[in-house]
């Protein structure tokens, strides 16, 4: 298990992550209002409701039975990027976010970053409902979205040095090109892994948020605020 802690990469434009702190508390606080002060039964009505349910996204017919009133489909490719299914759900997310995104909203700007985020989070929903067509499980979590910004860094930051936990509670301090690559390696891996029990990962929507984030930095370098 690989938890990332700071980075040695400072900011050069723009004096605070503001978008990436707002993101932050909207996900806590929707995790609070929907997750961790509810019932089981009604977090999961939720994530049924406003999660990505391929099935829906593509055959609008074949509805999930639930108790609340879903919002239309093609908005649960927003939605579902701010729901999370449990405390390390999104303490994870939330970590790799705030080690990360600083330095891509730096580059982006605030305006930028905050729809690259969104364009992110819509494509690794999207190629996780494309390669799991008939699932009626509902995929929630920022995990596509964070995982562009993680293409974004590999990209534009490659030789920044990282304070990482790697299965031992003993930091390391490597590069991040070996960081990410390690992580989407394992992207990679459970693809092809069979899932245990009760372990439910949207594999795809981290590779489909991955390869959207390095696209669109490449197509983007130019322009942004921070040369590399």
């Amino acid at each position: 298990m690989l938890v990332p802690l700071k980075d040695d990469n400072p900011l050069q434009v723009i004096r605070f992550q503001v978008v990436t702190a707002l993101i932050v508390v909207i996900n806590v606080v929707v995790f609070l209002l929907t997750g961790a002060l509810v019932k089981p039964e009604f977090s999961s009505a939720i994530a049924t409701a406003w999660g990505v349910v391929p099935v829906e996204l593509f055959s609008p017919g074949m509805a999930v039975p639930l108790s609340l009133e879903p919002v239309p489909e093609p908005v649960t490719l927003v939605t579902y990027m701010f729901l999370h299914g449990g405390w390390l759900h999104i303490i994870f997310n939330m970590a790799f976010l705030w080690v990360f995104a600083d330095n891509i909203e730096d580059a982006f700007g605030h305006f930028g970053f905050a729809l690259f985020y969104l364009l992110c989070g819509i494509a690794g929903g999207l190629v996780h409902a494309i390669m799991q067509p008939a699932s009626q499980i509902p995929v929630i979590g920022a995990s596509g979205a964070v995982s562009g910004v993680l293409g974004a860094y590999l990209l534009l930051f490659p030789k920044a040095r990282l304070w990482v936990f790697f299965y031992l509670p003993i930091p390391f301090r490597i590069p991040a090109v070996i960081v990410l690559g390690i992580w989407f390696a394992t992207q990679i891996m459970g693809v092809f892994t069979p899932a245990e029990d009760g372990q439910l990962v949207a594999w795809w929507a981290h590779i489909g948020g991955f390869a959207t984030g390095l696209i669109l930095t490449m197509l983007l370098r130019s322009r942004l605020l921070v040369k590399t």
